[in-house]
C-alpha cells in the first residue's frame, strides 16, 4: 500500500474540569437555565477531548494519527492510515492472527486450487446493524472494485480473477466477473491463472464485503462519515471530528467479541508534530510515540523501553516518465541515480536507528524459494559517482536541446522529515549536478491528488506489502498498475510480471520478480532511498499490541490492559 506522508492537523481540544467550572458560577449566582446552557457547551467540548494514555475501568486505550483518514470506502482506498483503521472496524474472509498466521474471519472454512477457490461464511458474520453478512456482499464491493466508474488503483488486485482485468478494461460488464453466491454463505472464485497467494489477497481492505443495500442509501457518500458505514469487524467508528480525531468503540455485533477486550480505541489527536505526540506521551495521554532523531535523545533521559520495529516498507522518489516531463528523459534519471546515495541519506540526514540504506525495490526480509529473495537475487550493485552523473547529464541536455535544465518540481509532504530529506536532495542535485529543485510541499490528501494527476517531476513516495508475497512490490511499475504514479511503461517488464503472476513454479516466479528488479535499476525508474524501521514508546500497560509488516499495523484487537502494578 502507498504509505501515508504526514500531514499537519489541528490537536483535539484539552478536556475542562466541568464540577470545577460549575462551582465557581454559582457562587456567581448565575441562573439555572444559563447553568444548563453552560453545561451543554462543556459537555460538548468535553466530548471531542482525551483522556488518560490508558483506561481500565472503561477499557480506552488513547492514541494519536498522523492525519486523517483520507479514503474509508474499501474498494478505493490507498494509504496507510485508510487501512488501519479499516483493519480495526472491517473484515475480509480471511484476517491475521496474532502471531501473523492466516485464520478465517467471515469465512469459517475454505478451499483454493489452481482453478479455483470456494469460501464457505460463518452462520454468526453480522454487520452492525444485526444484518448477516453474506456470500452476496462480497460479490457486491468484488464488482465495485473493477467497475470502471469507480476508478479504484487497486483494481488490479483482483485481476488473478476471471475477467476481473477486461471488466476494469470497460470491455465486459461487471456481471462477467467470475465470483458469485450459490448461496447465502457460499462465495465461489473462478481464476484467470493460478494464484498462489489467494489465501493472502483475501486478508487485505480491498477484497472486504460492503452491504449492498447500505451503500446504495448513502447517496455516493459511502465512508465519508461514521454514519454512512456499516461495519463487520471488532470496533465501529463511533465518533469521527474530522481533522481533529477519531473513536473506535468495540462492536457488539462482531462474530469473535468475546476475543476483544479493548471497549474503545480513542485517536484524540491527529498530529505529525514528533515532539507533541512525545509530550502527549509524557504526559500520560497517548498510550504509544513514534520517535524521529530529534526527540530518541529525551526519550532515553526518561529511562522508557525502546522499541524497534522493522514496517517492511521501502521509501523511494518516484520519477515522472510522461512524455511532457523532463524526467522522462533517460540519461536525465540516470544522472539523477548516479548522485543518490542511500547510506548518505540513512546515516547522516535520518539518523535514526532501525532504517537501511535502500538497495532495491525489494526489502531484505522477503521469502524467495528456500531462503530470502535478496539472498537469492542480490540487489544490482550501486556506487554514488558523480562524475559519471555529469556525463548523464551532458548528453541529457543534449538530447533535450538545453543549455541548462529548468529546475525540477519534487512534490513532498509537509512534515518536519519531509521538510529535512527534501531539503537534501535539493542540495544535493544542485552541488553534484547543479540542478535546481522546487520543493512543492503539500497536505497528505493534496500530496496525493498530485501524485495521481501526475503533477511533478519527482515525488517522495513509498511502498508497503499489501500480502505476504514479492508480487506485492514485482507489479507496482508494471503499465496497468494505477499506483504506478509516474506513468513507466515497460512491455518487457509487464511481461516479467505476467510471469511471476502466472507459474505455480517458484523458482520461475522468482526469477521473473529478479528480472524487474534489475529493470527498476537500469531504467531508473525510482531512485531507492530506505527500507523503513520505526522506533517507538509504548504504555507498559497497553499488552498484546501486534505490530506487523503484513496486514493492519499497529494491531489492538488482541490488546488488553494490565491493572496497575502488572505493566
Amino acid at each position: 500500500m502507498s504509505d501515508a506522508a504526514e500531514s499537519t492537523s489541528p490537536v483535539a481540544a484539552p478536556r475542562l474540569d466541568v464540577s470545577a467550572l460549575l462551582q465557581l458560577l454559582c457562587i456567581g449566582g448565575l441562573g439555572v437555565a444559563v447553568l444548563a446552557v453552560i453545561l451543554w457547551v462543556l459537555a460538548q467540548w468535553n466530548e471531542g477531548g482525551a483522556g488518560e494514555a490508558v483506561d481500565l475501568a472503561t477499557g480506552t486505550v488513547t492514541l494519536t494519527l498522523a492525519q486523517e483518514p483520507p479514503q474509508m470506502d474499501s474498494t478505493r482506498g490507498t494509504d496507510q492510515v485508510s487501512f488501519r483503521i479499516l483493519g480495526h472496524v472491517m473484515e475480509g474472509l480471511l484476517r491475521y492472527d496474532e502471531n501473523d498466521g492466516l485464520v478465517g474471519a467471515m469465512a469459517e472454512r475454505w478451499r483454493i486450487d489452481d482453478q479455483s477457490a470456494t469460501f464457505w461464511l460463518r452462520p454468526n458474520a453480522r454487520w452492525s446493524n444485526g444484518e448477516p453478512v453474506t456470500a452476496h456482499d462480497f460479490v457486491f464491493a468484488w464488482r465495485k472494485v473493477v467497475e470502471p466508474a469507480n476508478a479504484s488503483q487497486y483494481a488490479f488486485i483482483l485481476y488473478g480473477i476471471r475477467n476481473a482485468e477486461a471488466v476494469n478494461n470497460g470491455e465486459m460488464p461487471v456481471e462477467a466477473l467470475a465470483v458469485r453466491a450459490s448461496d447465502d454463505r457460499t462465495l465461489e472464485v473462478e481464476f484467470a491463472r493460478p494464484v498462489p497467494y489467494f489465501d493472502k489477497l483475501t486478508a487485505f481492505a480491498t477484497y472486504n464485503p460492503i452491504n449492498q443495500a447500505f451503500y446504495e442509501s448513502t447517496d455516493g457518500r459511502y465512508g465519508a462519515d461514521a454514519d454512512e458505514l456499516l461495519y463487520n469487524g471488532p470496533f465501529v467508528i463511533s465518533r469521527w471530528v474530522h481533522g481533529a480525531s477519531l473513536r473506535l468503540e468495540k462492536n457488539p455485533a462482531y462474530w469473535d467479541a468475546d476475543r476483544i477486550q479493548l471497549n474503545a480505541i480513542d485517536h484524540a489527536y491527529i498530529t505529525t508534530d514528533a515532539n507533541a505526540v512525545l509530550n502527549l506521551f509524557k504526559d500520560d495521554k497517548v498510550a504509544l510515540a513514534a520517535l524521529n532523531a530529534e526527540n530518541l535523545e529525551d526519550a532515553l533521559q526518561q529511562r522508557w523501553e525502546i522499541n524497534r520495529f522493522s514496517t517492511g516498507s521501502v521509501y523511494f522518489l518516484e520519477l515522472n516518465h510522461r512524455p511532457e516531463r523532463l524526467t522522462s528523459n533517460y540519461h536525465l534519471r540516470k544522472a539523477l541515480q548516479a548522485v543518490n546515495d542511500p547510506a548518505e541519506l540513512v546515516y547522516k540526514i535520518i539518523k535514526l536507528p532501525g532504517n537501511l540504506p535502500g538497495n532495491s525495490l525489494f526489502p531484505v526480509w522477503l521469502k524467495g524459494v528456500h531462503g530470502h529473495f535478496r539472498q537469492e537475487h542480490p540487489a544490482p550493485a550501486h556506487t554514488p559517482d558523480e562524475a559519471q552523473g555529469r556525463r548523464y547529464l551532458a548528453r541529457a541536455l543534449d538530447e533535450l536541446g538545453l543549455e541548462e535544465l529548468p529546475p525540477l518540481v519534487m512534490l513532498t509532504g509537509d512534515s518536519p522529515s519531509a521538510n529535512k530529506q527534501s531539503e537534501y536532495y535539493q542540495n544535493v542535485f544542485k552541488q553534484k549536478l547543479g540542478i535546481d529543485v522546487k520543493i512543492d510541499r503539500q497536505i497528505f490528501k493534496q500530496r496525493l491528488e498530485k501524485m495521481t494527476a501526475g503533477d511533478f517531476d519527482l515525488v517522495a513516495a513509498g511502498w508497503g506489502p499489501d500480502y505476504d508475497d514479492p508480487m506485492t512490490f514485482a507489479d507496482l511499475f508494471a503499465s496497468w498498475n494505477e499506483n504506478n504514479r509516474g506513468r513507466y511503461s515497460n512491455p518487457a517488464l509487464d511481461a516479467q510480471v505476467d510471469i511471476a503472476r502466472s507459474s505455480s513454479d517458484a523458482r520461475t516466479r522468482m526469477g521473473a520478480m529478479a528480472e524487474v528488479q534489475q529493470m527498476l535499476y537500469d531504467d531508473a525508474v525510482i531512485l531507492v532511498q530506505y527500507e523503513s524501521g520505526s522506533v517507538y514508546v509504548a504504555h507498559p500497560r497497553v499488552q498484546g499490541l501486534v505490530r506487523r509488516v503484513v496486514g493492519t499495523d499497529p494491531d489492538y484487537t488482541n490488546a488488553w490492559i494490565a491493572p496497575l502494578g502488572a505493566g
